[in-house]
């Protein structure tokens, strides 16, 4: 067993246990969007990044690929934690604005504009759709291409699959390919339908080290009422 220090509660997991999977079993949410149960872990989307370390030596990493180590003190929602995630929320919609998936999570976050130039894509490389297609339905039809800003996805050579089943696996895990929303105006990157607009208290100057992790919100469901 390995024992270390998450969000200041002593825990102890088996050796080879990510933190994501670590902050899961005790209780702890963590956002992702390219993860997903059953499929490898990869680390494109960075929505799952932590705070590990102290002091000046405090770095952000991958929760979904980073093993757990002895003695690590883990913070999952410090304000460092909660600004990068915020900008990589920013980052997505600024590809993929019309992903409803992406929107519940700006929504979830209490993103409420994007700064960066907007991009209408349909793919953001999260890599759901290789991995189902070659991990659980042993086709491996799929692939990326390609590397930088010129990195695309699709078949070998841009011809028909010989081996695609037409299953629509990759079309079920991609958030980009599920229930869109109809934002269609640059000026206006969040459509906010889904918004909880009740100000959360991690947006207080009460916490810096340590931010509200709870879903949902315990102070903010009191003061609803």
């Amino acid at each position: 067993m390995v024992n270390l220090i998450l969000n200041g509660l002593s825990i102890s997991v088996e050796k080879g246990t990510t933190i994501l999977e670590a902050a899961k079993f005790y209780g702890f949410p963590i956002p992702t969007l390219c993860h997903k149960e059953g499929l490898s872990p990869y680390g494109a989307c960075r929505l799952c990044v932590v705070e590990i370390g102290e002091g000046p030596g405090a770095k952000l990493v991958s929760s979904c690929t980073y093993p757990v180590e002895e003695g690590m003190k883990v913070r999952t929602a410090s304000e460092r934690v909660l600004k990068a995630r915020r900008i990589i929320i920013e980052l997505l919609l600024a590809s993929c604005p019309q992903s409803k998936v992406i929107q519940d999570i700006a929504s979830r976050h209490n993103v409420r504009q994007q700064r960066f130039r907007q991009e209408h894509e349909d793919c953001i490389l999260c890599g759901l759709c290789v991995r189902m297609c070659k991990e659980q339905m042993m086709a491996g039809a799929i692939g990326f291409r390609g590397r930088g800003k010129n990195r695309s996805l699709g078949t070998p050579f841009d011809m028909k699959s010989d081996v695609c089943r037409l299953c629509g696996g990759c079309m079920e895990v991609c958030p980009a390919c599920q229930a869109r929303c109809t934002f269609n105006q640059p000026e206006k990157a969040i459509c906010g339908g889904c918004a909880n607009l009740v100000p959360p208290c991690i947006e207080k100057d009460q916490f810096h080290d340590m931010m509200c992790y709870m879903s949902p919100c315990v102070a903010c469901e009191i003061k609803k009422d």
